[in-house]
């Protein structure tokens, strides 16, 4: 019962911060920046040269356009979060120094009851799942917003992480854990999989199905995603298939793929280089 209480908490918290944060400052969500367009003329006038700089990236000649820029930016953060895990784990510090104890402790408190539980939540973040759900989002979404952009949209989201996820850990290969491994896994450690795949793809579900709902629908759509996607991690950890530090990298992970994405295809526009051509539009004196 234990590790059960633990999950029902890991899967609440969060999601309750997550969505609170979503429903009292939706603007915080990873969406595209939000701003009015007498504040972006305003800026633009006070720095010229960082205008003619935007303007130079939005060059669609250009093979390093502002769209780009902000991938790579939002890609240097990610990966410098990425860093600092697997600098803790290389020298055994920080969180690193906890994940022995965290498999041990799944290993000691496991029941069969919880062992079940669990093996059926963390399908959740499987392929098996979340293929066939990205799918069904897909073509759902499509027929009611009748945008076609929200299965490149999805696709590149779910299909992306999978292989970022896939080349990291191949370059890693880290092992893992050797306790009591209570369901099938496969592949190296880092960055856990699952973990990966439920940040990246919930939260995409979440924003598709969140388009032209009320704010307090795409409030309890983000608390979902996020609370959903710590659970799943959890259970990682606690089936033995993952140390901490492998979930912690791949929610990390996750979360700022589906940024870059969103980031791409303009959060709530939906439409791939929407930031890129918004600016162009109101950043023009």
């Amino acid at each position: 019962m234990l590790i059960l209480s633990i999950t029902l908490l890991l899967v609440i918290i969060p999601g309750l911060v997550a969505g609170v944060i979503a429903y009292r400052w939706p603007q915080a969500a990873p969406t595209a920046p939000k701003m009015s367009v007498e504040r972006v003329k305003s800026e633009t006038r006070r720095h010229p040269r960082l205008a003619a700089f935007t303007r130079s990236r939005l060059d669609p000649g250009s093979a390093t356009g502002l769209l780009f820029s902000a991938a790579i930016v939002v890609f240097v953060v990610g990966a410098v979060s990425m860093a600092l895990v697997l600098v803790m784990i290389h020298t055994n510090s920080g969180l690193a120094r906890l994940d022995r104890s965290a498999s041990l402790f799944g290993a000691h408190h496991a029941t069969a009851l919880s062992t079940r539980f669990l093996r059926f939540y963390t399908q959740l973040g499987g392929a098996l799942v979340i293929v066939p759900l990205a799918v069904i989002v897909a073509i759902v979404e499509t027929i009611r917003q009748r945008s076609v952009a929200i299965i490149a949209f999805l696709t590149l989201v779910v299909g992306g992480q999978f292989l970022v996820a896939n080349v990291i850990k191949s370059i890693v290969g880290r092992a893992r854990p050797a306790f009591d491994q209570l369901t099938g896994f496969s592949g190296s450690s880092f960055p856990s999989g699952h973990a990966v795949a439920s940040a990246a793809c919930l939260a995409a579900f979440a924003l598709v199905i969140g388009r032209r709902r009320s704010l307090k629908v795409r409030a309890l759509l983000a608390g979902l995603a996020v609370g959903l996607a710590t659970g799943i991690a959890w259970c990682r950890v606690m089936l033995g298939v993952h140390w901490l530090t492998d979930v912690l990298g791949g929610l990390a992970l996750g979360w700022a793929w589906f940024a870059l994405c969103s980031i791409a295809f303009g959060g709530y526009q939906l439409r791939f280089g929407a930031p890129a051509k918004t600016a162009e539009e109101t950043g023009t004196p």
